[in-house]
């Protein structure tokens, strides 16, 4: 492939994040007690020319339009545009997005943080969106510099979620890019957020694969057919390995591994003291392989169904 010279304005990526679970600390949902942040990371050329056009296509042959907004909750719960939908229509639109997923060319970075376990050791203090920003924009500034991008400025849109944690999410994005090792070596990111109403495939992608893999870590022994078919998409080395940088950091009571100290927050100053050293170093956990769980063979399908 074809590295990308250093003098162009843009980078050959553009990259879409989105959430699954509250980032709060103070009110834990039992039931689902994990934060993610996805990030689904795309060659312009293949989204704008296979990707995108690909999930409008199955959007005209089962809608009759493209305007609907893909939410995983509604496809899963059967709400919204599919309130009115037969199953058997439903499950059938769930196959053709598997389809679309399994054939798109994109590379996945996810973080999940156990709440119950961060809350244990730090206190309500932390804010879990930042710290797994600052572990995700670690990990494509590996990706980014393996391809090239070095000199060129690659966008991360991420989703608004309002007025007050949209101006939290640019300034801690932009502390973190002027602080970080990557902002000295030649990558430069820039933020965007979209509402989701934007309607851009991205967005949605990301979206969709939040929750599978946040299940993966909450129950890694139940069977999760949409986690199989993401685990083909995580960033991994050359060696095809995802230890190291990149890929998905579960600081989880079930994947917690060694603790490698490399980054910090900007203001340590609002961070709580340890042994170890900041939250933000404690959240760079080495890379970790949740195991897939399958007693036969089955066909992937995007949604994990409860």
């Amino acid at each position: 492939m074809r590295k990308r010279g250093p003098n162009l304005p843009y980078s050959e990526f553009v990259v879409y994040v989105d959430e699954s679970g509250d980032h709060s600390l103070v009110s834990i949902d039992p039931r689902y007690p994990v934060f993610v942040l996805s990030f689904c990371v795309f060659r312009k050329s293949v989204y704008n020319q296979q990707v995108a056009p690909a999930i409008r296509a199955l959007k005209f042959a089962t809608f009759g339009h493209d305007m609907v907004v893909l939410h995983e909750a509604e496809l899963r719960r059967g709400r919204g545009a599919f309130e009115q939908m037969p199953l058997t229509r439903r499950n059938a639109f769930i196959a053709g997005l598997s389809e679309v997923i399994a054939g798109a060319n994109f590379q996945l970075i996810a973080v999940a943080i156990d709440k119950y376990r961060l809350n244990q050791t730090y206190g309500p203090e932390p804010h879990a969106y930042h710290l797994a920003l600052a572990q995700g924009l670690n990990s494509l500034f590996h990706l980014l510099v393996a391809e090239g991008q070095q000199g060129s400025l690659t966008h991360v849109v991420c989703e608004a979620r309002g007025a007050k944690e949209d101006q939290e999410l640019e300034l801690e994005f932009r502390r973190l890019c002027d602080h970080a090792a990557y902002a000295q070596q030649g990558i430069s990111l820039e933020v965007v957020i979209a509402d989701k109403k934007t309607n851009a495939e991205g967005l949605q992608l990301a979206d969709l694969t939040a929750r599978p893999i946040g299940l993966s870590v909450l129950r890694p022994d139940q069977e999760n057919r949409a986690a199989r078919l993401l685990e083909t998409k995580f960033y991994r080395d050359k060696a095809g390995n995802k230890r190291g940088r990149g890929s998905m950091c579960c600081l989880s009571r079930y994947c917690l591994e060694r603790l490698a100290p490399e980054s910090r927050r900007a203001s340590e100053q609002s961070q709580r003291p340890s042994a170890g050293g900041t939250v933000a170093t404690h959240l760079q956990a080495n890379i970790v392989h949740c195991p897939r769980h399958s007693k036969r063979p089955r066909r992937p399908s995007f949604m994990h169904r409860l």
